[in-house]
């Protein structure tokens, strides 16, 4: 993948900055961000048509403090600028909703229009490969819904593969794909 840094150490990941490319840079997402990264996260699934306005998981959306308690929540600046999130979900945490117990899984990848096409996605995406592998886990999972057709086409570039015997519906109406990238 181009530009892509050596992968840090464990230890290092959840304290310092991973560089990606000249202008994307991917570290864990600071307290004082999690009100912003919230904004964010809706701004992306609400104002993309993602989601309407009035669903309930706008408000699961907006709690970046909730998810960052449960999850390790990501962002991704560019130039300095926060320009997406996303959380991963290690084993164990109550946010893994796929993931097998030697597998990570990432949950509420969003990135702002603006940032669109500068790899953010990928450098978010790679930064949740990176943690699971480094903790000795065999893959990594995800569920997307069917209209995120081009976070689908960015995830088959990436090498995952997609895994319908684990498709799955959170409520009625909502048909979650699922996809899984092995190591």
């Amino acid at each position: 993948m181009e530009n892509e840094p050596e992968a840090p150490s464990a230890a290092s990941q959840r304290t310092e900055d991973v560089r990606v490319g000249e202008r994307v840079t991917v570290r864990a997402a600071r307290a004082e961000e999690y009100e912003r990264i919230g904004e964010l996260t809706v701004e992306v699934y609400v104002g993309s048509g993602l989601i309407a306005a009035e669903s309930s998981y706008v408000d699961r959306l907006r709690d970046a403090a909730g998810w960052a308690a449960k999850a390790e929540l990501l962002v991704a600046e560019v130039d300095g600028e926060l320009a997406g999130s996303i959380a991963y979900c290690p084993p164990g945490s109550p946010y893994a909703e796929l993931a097998g117990p030697d597998e990570g899984e990432f949950r509420i990848l969003a990135v702002l229009e603006r940032a669109r096409g500068m790899g953010v996605g990928a450098a978010l995406v790679r930064a949740c490969a990176d943690r699971a592998r480094a903790a000795g886990l065999v893959g990594l999972r995800l569920s997307t819904m069917s209209n995120m057709r081009a976070a689908q086409r960015m995830y088959e570039r990436m090498g995952f593969v997609r895994t319908p015997e684990r498709d799955w519906a959170p409520k009625p109406g909502l048909n979650l794909l699922t996809y899984a990238l092995a190591f």
